[in-house]
C-alpha cells in the first residue's frame, strides 16, 4: 500500500456493507484515515496490502502481531466496484486464497488469526471453507450493543 492509495482504500473501507462487517462502523473521515496509517507504515508488527483481482485494485488485506509464528488477519473489498463488473465473489475467493499463501510463504507463519461478527454467516462460511477452524467465541461491543465473535484459526500443517 503506498500513500497515494489512501483516498481508494477510505471509500471502500466506508462502504455501508463493509462498515457493517466491522468492528467499526462509523464513517472514518480523511484525518482519521491517515492518522492510522501514519501508525501503520511505521509499525512492523503490522503489514497492510492491496490485493488485485484481474490487475485491478480489489481489496485490503492487514496482518497485525506480525515478528512471531502467529498473526491475524482481516480484510474489505472494493465491493462497489467489484460488485459492478459482477465479480465481487471471484475476487472475495481470490484474496482468501491469496493471503493465506501469503502468510504461509512471505510471512513464514505456523498459524493465521482472525475474528469475524457471528452474524456475517457468508464469510465464516468461506474461512471454513478454506481450513479455518473456531477457536472461541466472546462479546464486543458494537454501536452500544454487545455483538457475538467468533475467532478463528488455521494451522500451516492444516
Amino acid at each position: 500500500m503506498s500513500d497515494d492509495e489512501l483516498g481508494t482504500l477510505r471509500r471502500w473501507r466506508n462502504h455501508p456493507e463493509v462498515r457493517l462487517a466491522s468492528f467499526t462502523t462509523h464513517e472514518i473521515g480523511e484525518d482519521e484515515h491517515r492518522r492510522w496509517w501514519s501508525s501503520v507504515r511505521s509499525d512492523p508488527s503490522r503489514r497492510v496490502l492491496v490485493y488485485e483481482h484481474r490487475a485491478t485494485a480489489a481489496g485490503v488485506v492487514a496482518f497485525t502481531g506480525l515478528g512471531g509464528p502467529e498473526a491475524w488477519w482481516g480484510f474489505y473489498l472494493d465491493v462497489e466496484g467489484l460488485d459492478a463488473r459482477g465479480q465481487l465473489m471471484p475476487a472475495w475467493i481470490g484474496l482468501e486464497k491469496a493471503a493465506i499463501a501469503y502468510a504461509f510463504g512471505s510471512l513464514d507463519l505456523d498459524v493465521l488469526r482472525g475474528e469475524v461478527l457471528a452474524s456475517n454467516e457468508a464469510v465464516l462460511q468461506l474461512h471454513r471453507r478454506c481450513g479455518f477452524t473456531e477457536t472461541d467465541r466472546y462479546a464486543r461491543e458494537i454501536d452500544g450493543e454487545d455483538q457475538a465473535v467468533v475467532r478463528l484459526a488455521l494451522r500451516r500443517d492444516a
